[in-house]
């Protein structure tokens, strides 16, 4: 998606040869126009998969997701990282383990909101290793319900996250693929040369 990889690069902070800040337009402050784009291209490569809900994962997936579910016209259900009063029975969880944060958070979404037999599209910001999808998509099975595909902002192709979950059978679609971080540039995958 040109828009999206514009703003990567115009935008975009390389932090090491694996971590890419994006906290200007995605995962702090939200640029909300490019968010519906992104929003429109997601449903338009879901449109026939007959998706009924869409599960993310808090907090930088929200935006992205509620995007799409404008489109596509269904609700949204974002997994929570910590506990809380409110959400304490008939849970639906999963471990996962953050590489930027460096810690593992169980998630949880409530069983009332993924019902069997939903069509459960996840979308999330980042896949690097694929603990966070790993996660979402053990939550759609413990509904039994159908992971309908997988939708990725940026995916880090030189991780191996995308390779497992594609070699699970998932559908996975990423919106930027990034090859390298290498030497402080932004890469894409299938392009010739830096674009930066």
């Amino acid at each position: 998606m040109k828009a999206l990889k514009d703003k990567i690069l115009t935008e975009g902070i390389v932090l090491s040869d694996h971590v890419l800040k994006v906290d200007s337009f995605l995962n702090h402050q939200i640029d909300p126009f490019l968010m519906m784009e992104i929003g429109k291209e997601f449903a338009n490569r879901f449109k026939e998969a007959k998706v009924t809900k869409i599960l993310t994962i808090e907090s930088s997936g929200i935006a992205p997701a509620v995007m799409t579910a404008l489109t596509l016209n269904v609700p949204v259900i974002f997994a929570r990282k910590r506990k809380s009063l409110t959400l304490i029975d008939d849970l639906l969880t999963a471990p996962i383990y953050s590489f930027t944060k460096k810690e593992t958070n169980e998630i949880s979404v409530s069983n009332k909101f993924i019902e069997a037999g939903d069509q459960v599209l996840i979308i999330d910001d980042f896949l690097a290793n694929g603990e966070a999808a790993n996660g979402l998509v053990t939550i759609v099975k413990e509904a039994n319900a159908h992971v309908a595909g997988i939708g990725i902002v940026i995916e880090k192709s030189f991780q191996n996250g995308g390779k497992k979950l594609r070699e699970l059978g998932y559908r996975v679609e990423s919106l930027a693929k990034i090859q390298t971080l290498a030497n402080g540039k932004v890469n894409f995958a299938n392009e010739e040369a830096p674009l930066k």
